[in-house]
């Protein structure tokens, strides 16, 4: 292999899938191969203008000199082993279908059909799409929950010990960790649990790609304990939208059943300037990534403290993490509470965004969330902190509390998600669908966290919950009808 002679640490600082397009653009030769564009000779102008002329030269894949994605023995596989000593796995294997794909890869590469596994009730919806691949059954349990805020935190260690009592033929646990508000928990105590009762520990980092590289930080799923752990590279750190990483670590996993099992959910035909923007994301983490990563925290933690001043608002603090279910913070995560100003969260997310232009990462009833990464500056800070000071003059008198996820019960399980997914379904009013089984997923997003899932039943509860979000303006994801007048449901089940 390139480089093969040269100590990890000095093959850190080179790119080497970057660095064979480059070689094989440089070459010439001729195209007479995929994509269309022929790099980029057939272009349209607009797509000439999304793209540079060398990023189209570069964007061309299968052949020799740029290796083999789904079978690495050169540039991919190097940069795949970069990745993995850097984050401290075993094993390092880059998703072009983004985290969703990656967690479909961790579940179908170490869970077989008719497996239990214990869930979250805020799992993303990828991990459900995850159940149907693998025909596993989840075991939902509730994550604590912050009342204050109306936000789901973390697993309890309790929690999922009486749920694994109740289900000693349980798997895996899959783990989301950090929170998307950022909050984790003792995953190091979780771990050891599982490990003793034989058990896997999965995880979702989607939110946590950075946490390795400042020690003011969460430790990393890795060095917690974790088997197998997806990351959004492209969330936090320098990657592009799609990219991911997907890690094992330890001998409890077979690191190759998960290598084919991400093979199964991606492209044959892969984008070499989404891989390359991986490699390049794990380059700059090495090069820099603990002065960044040090950056995003110090700036998030004086804006932190200068929101807290501004009469009407509120954030999540590292301090208020002193639970079982919430004893740690990623503050680069800022979760700011405007409730004080007779608003919600999605009334705030519209001010900000038309009127200040300042766009955050999600709303809520109570809350708006801002994710700060290494690209933010003091500027970027100050034009947020500006916002949020010209925010707090639309105060008005408090409205009533919208109805909070404490009160959402743990769902009825009436099919597994595959069995549901593959039954015959039907459309009817969603008015009158208490009692039915879903057959299809119902969430806002983002988050992207199921209120139902095919299989469950349909309670008054949900249903009203659902309702309630509904009429602050939260955006309805999953289902065929996106207003949510029609459900599908299983059909004849009732």
């Amino acid at each position: 292999m390139q480089q093969q002679s040269k100590s990890m640490a000095e093959r850190q600082h080179h790119a080497p899938i970057a660095e064979a397009m480059k070689t094989y653009a440089a070459d010439g030769a001729l195209a007479f191969h995929t994509p269309g564009h022929k790099q980029g000779l057939g272009a349209h102008p607009l797509l000439r203008e999304l793209i540079t002329a060398q990023g189209l030269r570069e964007e061309v894949s299968l052949m020799e000199e740029l290796d083999d994605f789904h079978e690495p023995q050169t540039c991919i596989r190097e940069a795949q082993e970069l990745a993995a000593d850097l984050y401290g796995a075993d094993h390092a294997f880059f998703s072009i279908n983004g985290t969703t794909g990656a967690i479909h890869a961790m579940m179908l590469g170490t869970l077989r059909p008719g497996d239990t596994v214990l869930v979250p009730r805020n799992a993303h919806r990828s991990v459900v799409g995850g159940l149907i691949l693998a025909g596993a059954v989840p075991v939902y349990i509730q994550p604590e929950i912050d009342r204050r805020l109306g936000i789901p935190m973390g697993l309890r260690l309790s929690d999922i010990r009486r749920a694994a009592e109740a289900h000693p033929e349980a798997r895996a646990l899959l783990a989301v960790y950090p929170t998307y508000y950022g909050v984790t928990v003792d995953l190091r105590a979780i771990a050891d649990f599982l490990h003793a009762r034989g058990m896997l520990l999965l995880v979702d980092e989607a939110h946590g790609p950075h946490l390795r590289f400042c020690t003011g930080l969460p430790p990393q799923a890795l060095d917690c304990g974790a088997d197998v752990v997806a990351e959004s590279t492209h969330k936090i750190v320098g990657s592009m939208t799609q990219t991911s990483m997907l890690f094992t670590k330890g001998p409890r996993v077979d690191a190759e059943r998960v290598r084919q099992a991400a093979s199964l959910v991606q492209s044959t035909s892969p984008n070499q300037l989404l891989l390359a923007s991986l490699d390049i994301a794990r380059l700059q983490l090495a090069e820099d990534g603990e002065r960044l990563v040090g950056r995003a925290v110090h700036l998030a933690e004086k804006l932190r403290e200068a929101v807290q001043a501004i009469d009407g608002l509120g954030c999540l603090e590292a301090e208020d993490m002193q639970s079982e279910g919430a004893s740690g913070l990623d503050t680069t995560k800022l979760t700011v509470t405007v409730t004080g100003l007779g608003l919600t969260g999605t009334e705030a997310e519209h001010i900000l965004r038309y009127e200040e232009k300042i766009q955050c990462e999600l709303s809520d009833p109570q809350n708006v969330l801002f994710i700060l990464s290494y690209a933010d500056t003091e500027e970027t800070c100050r034009r947020l902190l500006e916002a949020l000071r010209h925010l707090a003059a639309h105060r008005r008198p408090l409205a009533a509390a919208v109805d909070c996820f404490a009160e959402l019960p743990l769902p009825e399980r009436a099919m597994t998600p595959r069995e549901a997914f593959f039954a015959a379904a039907e459309s009817v009013p969603f008015a009158e669908a208490e009692g039915r089984v879903a057959a299809e997923q119902v969430m806002f997003y983002p988050p992207g966290i199921p209120l139902l899932a095919p299989g469950e039943r349909i309670t008054r509860r949900v249903m009203d919950y659902i309702r309630s979000r509904q009429a602050i303006g939260l955006k309805i994801s999953g289902p065929e009808d996106v207003n949510l007048k029609k459900i599908k449901v299983i059909r004849g089940n009732s």
